[in-house]
């Protein structure tokens, strides 16, 4: 069985080393390298690698980041400097961790470790192990067609439950991205952003007035004018978080 496989590093040198190592193995094919997570992610798409060799920190968006938006995930192994994420790597599927510089016999336990697994198989989702990622706190990476667009969180407005989805509005447009409300709850910056209803998470620097709705409950009124609702959990959450 031939294993395509993609090369995602911003630094030259690194890929050339995977290179180098991986012409000890016939059964596995470079199908395309990558010094960039927008490129990696048209690369993914355009050539369906069974197999990423995957950099973490990069320019603009992460190695992470860049496999929350892919909806047919590959099998990877991080290549990268920092040891900090190795562990939630492996509780969430990746096949192996390679801390650089790596070893040649070190990298040959990761690629016996890949094809003694079933190829076909679905790995974990990726996006549990984003949320302790410094970037998460800055920026939110979304598909936008073929393209991805980063969002820096001051700009968003709110955030609404949206099926398996949310819906993530700015004040320029309605971005929608496949995770969910628990998530970005637990990874969104929480001095900025307050979950105040099951389908809603507000920045708290867009509200400009809370007004009584119906008994118990609450609307927060902002900038734009927009009208969303507070659950009366959620009415005690932003009363804690503005202080009030």
């Amino acid at each position: 069985m031939m294993v395509k496989a993609l090369i995602i590093d911003d630094e030259a040198l690194a890929r050339e080393n995977i290179k180098n190592h991986l012409q000890a193995y016939s059964e596995i094919q470079v199908v395309g390298e990558c010094s960039n997570g927008f490129d990696g992610f048209k690369a993914i798409h355009q050539y369906q690698p069974d197999l990423v060799f995957l950099d973490i920190q990069m320019p603009k968006i992460n190695g992470f980041e860049m496999l929350e938006l892919v909806d047919e995930k590959p099998r990877v192994i991080f290549t990268t400097a920092f040891d900090e994420y190795a562990l939630k790597a492996f509780e969430t599927g990746a096949v192996d961790y390679l801390l650089k510089p790596f070893s040649k016999e070190r990298f040959k336990q990761a690629i016996s470790k890949c094809l003694a697994q079933t190829l076909s198989a679905a790995p974990h989702a990726v996006e549990e192990y984003t949320v302790d990622m410094p970037e998460r706190q800055n920026q939110i990476v979304v598909k936008d067609g073929n393209n991805i667009q980063i969002i820096p969180v001051g700009q968003i407005k709110y955030i609404e439950a949206y099926d398996d989805y949310v819906k993530i509005y700015t004040a320029q447009k309605k971005h929608i991205k496949n995770t969910t409300m628990k998530f970005l709850e637990k990874s969104l910056n929480p001095k900025l952003f307050v979950r105040i209803h099951r389908s809603y998470i507000l920045n708290t620097n867009e509200l400009t007035k809370i007004e009584p709705y119906k008994k118990n409950n609450y609307l927060a009124i902002l900038k734009g004018g927009e009208q969303i609702p507070i659950s009366r959990s959620g009415y005690q959450r932003l009363k804690n978080r503005l202080g009030i």
